[in-house]
């Protein structure tokens, strides 16, 4: 069996290795020229670590990775909204990190850089076409004509600086939060979102000025990092989801990760969920009599999870960026906590 898969990112890497692993020919085509060579944090949640166990690559993700367990929401003044226990654990590593970890483990020849996919090349032969091309995916357009992203209302900014810190926290204030995490050896992950129509119009916005203005009010620890930002070191995008109505599978088409079910990344599940969506993908080919029977089972599988990540990612965005009645949803967050929910 062959497949060609669209996009080298961690959902393309990670389904050619699993394909490779159960027998497949496989070849990525990948638009840009190499792997880039930066990135901010991802966290990988324990099923996501499951999954790159099953890889082969779980314990070099691990070396290269920093573990936490548990964190805070936290109000603007730096008082608890609620706790997340150390159960809650995952380890923190670089995109740009976990993406070489994966390439590593695959034969040179398995990744065509500089091979952009566009709808008009149609299928490209073989047995199996694969998206893993993004939100913004080519293949998605080419059988779901007119399906794409939502806009969540919100931007977000990100960015690594230098410096220690030993735990995770989010700040909610008024209209925006921050995000605060370990990035291994002597770095800082840091993110923002903050309501669109609070942000200035403009390519020319001077990021790490507004933030400065904008969590001016907010506890030391926040106030520590936006101090420290440079407008040339800082991400700024607007935030995007996708929710298809219909199956991820269109005949020997099956779209995984963003191109499927991008979310917002309240939830830290993005990279997570595009994890699992590889290796129960070839799971399910590997443990089916056929290809169409492979494909409807990782259908039936992952939808309906990617479905119910996209709906509480958009939400909880929507909760942690409120502009009002501030009080009453830190009272819910924090007896959600408490109760467990």
């Amino acid at each position: 069996m062959r497949a060609t898969i669209i996009g080298g990112g961690i959902g393309g890497l990670a389904l050619a290795l699993a394909l490779l692993r159960n027998g497949w020919e496989v070849e990525v085509r990948e638009r840009s020229a190499d792997l880039p060579s930066g990135g901010t944090g991802l966290g990988m949640w324990p099923e996501a670590m499951a999954a790159l166990d099953s890889l082969g690559v779980g314990d070099a993700v691990r070396k290269q990775s920093v573990h936490c367990a548990g964190g805070a929401l936290l109000r603007a003044d730096g008082t608890i909204i609620a706790g997340l226990g150390a159960e809650r654990s995952a380890h923190l590593v670089a995109r740009n990190t976990l993406l070489r970890t994966l390439y590593a483990a695959l034969p040179p020849e398995a990744v065509r850089w500089n091979s952009p996919y566009s709808p008009e090349q149609g299928f490209p032969g073989g047995d199996l076409l694969v998206g893993a091309d993004g939100i913004h995916s080519s293949v998605r357009s080419a059988v779901l004509p007119g399906v794409g992203p939502r806009k969540l209302g919100t931007t977000a900014f990100r960015g690594v600086i230098a410096g220690r810190v030993g735990t995770v926290s989010e700040t909610w204030t008024r209209g925006g939060l921050f995000g605060i995490t370990p990035a291994g050896g002597n770095g800082i992950n840091w993110f923002a979102a903050l309501r669109s129509e609070l942000v200035p119009a403009g390519d020319h916005l001077d990021s790490a000025g507004f933030l400065r203005r904008f969590f001016d009010g907010a506890h030391p620890a926040v106030r520590a990092v936006v101090d420290t930002l440079t407008p040339d070191r800082i991400d700024r995008r607007t935030l995007l989801d996708v929710q298809l109505t219909g199956s991820y599978v269109s005949g020997r088409t099956v779209l995984i990760g963003d191109a499927a079910h991008a979310m917002a990344p309240n939830l830290g599940r993005g990279a997570c969920e595009t994890l699992l969506d590889a290796v129960a993908l070839a799971d399910a080919l590997a443990g089916s009599q056929d290809l169409d029977s492979g494909l409807r089972q990782f259908d039936r599988v992952r939808r309906p999870v990617g479905r119910r990540m996209v709906r509480l990612a958009r939400v909880l965005n929507r909760a942690a960026t409120a502009k009002h009645l501030l009080p009453v949803r830190n009272g819910l967050v924090s007896a959600a906590a408490r109760f467990g929910a």
